[in-house]
């Protein structure tokens, strides 16, 4: 779905005001039914720790790059570690673990193709039989389920949020009045670690404006890093995610000749007809045709071959604190000496 967007303008008047206020008891009775399951739960535990990378907003935060960063940093300490998603986008309902070379995006989702490009991915509806069936093939130490936090079934060591700095909660209004799953008071509370993300190292949080200046849980400062410099000439540049402009803007930082754009919904399927549009757009400038990886690998094989990937990665400010925050929980339960 493409953002609406009375959910981000307005300032409180006009048009997105009035969107708003008449959504706002459908927001109420979805908070509700949120807390509810919260609340009726009984988590089903694992041998493996769980860590949950969530969010409190509809839309992208940047969650899937946090992930692959977590996963490669476990590796480095020599923890096991196993993505687990539910697949959205996808017909298989699992559980199942991702095979890159023999499953494809319509059958199990963008972003755990992705993830499993980085490490071992698994996709679940039910995240309580993801979990089991990881534990019980054995091998893993820790199970980073992405997304989540909203999802009571499978019991959590640690859950950590993802918030976009810039956007931040929107208007504070739930879906579908606005863009949060749930009141930010009630989903930090239930919080071990807040990560804010920011478009680079040189723009500060506003910790205050976000209400994260006294908490009394770790917050870190991230922001997605280009692994590679973007191709060289006119690019024509696509993108199908939570929030498009972030990667035509970073495109655009990094030295990218941006010649023109494309938006589709979050996890477009794209279609023989977006791409011959796509096409006649590169032709027009002729320009190279750029999109994110989350994009890439929902492509036809034979659009891949002339479809460049841009790839980032979440860097943090401390990666040092983000380390201690995940050896404190294999400790907890004395995995690491």
């Amino acid at each position: 779905m493409k953002e609406p967007v009375f959910w981000r303008t307005d300032g409180g008047r006009g048009s997105g005001a009035l969107a708003r206020a008449l959504l706002a008891p459908l927001g109420w009775v979805y908070a509700w039914a949120v807390a509810r399951r919260i609340r009726k739960a009984a988590p089903v535990r694992i041998g493996p720790k769980v860590v949950c990378i969530g969010n409190l907003t509809v839309g992208g935060t940047g969650k899937t790059p946090v992930t692959q960063t977590l996963m490669q940093r476990l590796a480095a300490m020599d923890i096991t570690t196993a993505s687990l998603s539910r697949g959205y986008g996808g017909s298989q309902a699992g559980p199942l673990r991702v095979a890159p070379e023999a499953h494809g995006a319509d059958q199990v989702g963008d972003e755990p193709l992705l993830l499993a490009r980085t490490g071992q991915a698994w996709i679940a509806r039910d995240r309580a039989a993801g979990g089991r069936a990881i534990d019980a093939a054995g091998g893993v130490d820790l199970v980073l389920m992405d997304d989540g936090h909203q999802n009571p079934d499978l019991a959590k060591d640690c859950s950590i949020l993802v918030v976009d700095g810039v956007t931040g909660w929107g208007p504070g209004t739930i879906f579908p009045a606005g863009p949060l799953r749930e009141p930010v008071k009630a989903g930090l509370a239930r919080a071990d670690a807040v990560i804010v993300m920011m478009p680079g190292p040189d723009k500060e949080p506003d910790w205050s404006g976000l209400g994260l200046a006294d908490l009394e849980i770790p917050v870190f400062h991230a922001w997605l890093e280009p692994a590679a410099p973007p191709p060289p000439g006119k690019l024509v540049a696509f993108a199908g995610i939570g929030r498009p402009q972030k990667f035509f803007d970073a495109l655009v930082a990094a030295g990218g000749d941006l010649g023109e754009v494309a938006v589709y919904g979050d996890h477009h399927a794209f279609s023989a007809g977006d791409l011959r549009h796509l096409d006649a757009l590169a032709a027009a400038h002729e320009a190279q045709l750029i999109t994110t990886e989350k994009d890439w690998v929902r492509l036809p094989a034979d659009a891949r071959t002339r479809i460049a990937a841009w790839p980032v990665r979440a860097t943090f400010a401390n990666p040092g604190a983000l380390d201690g925050l995940l050896r404190d929980v294999m400790d907890a339960r004395g995995e690491l000496g």
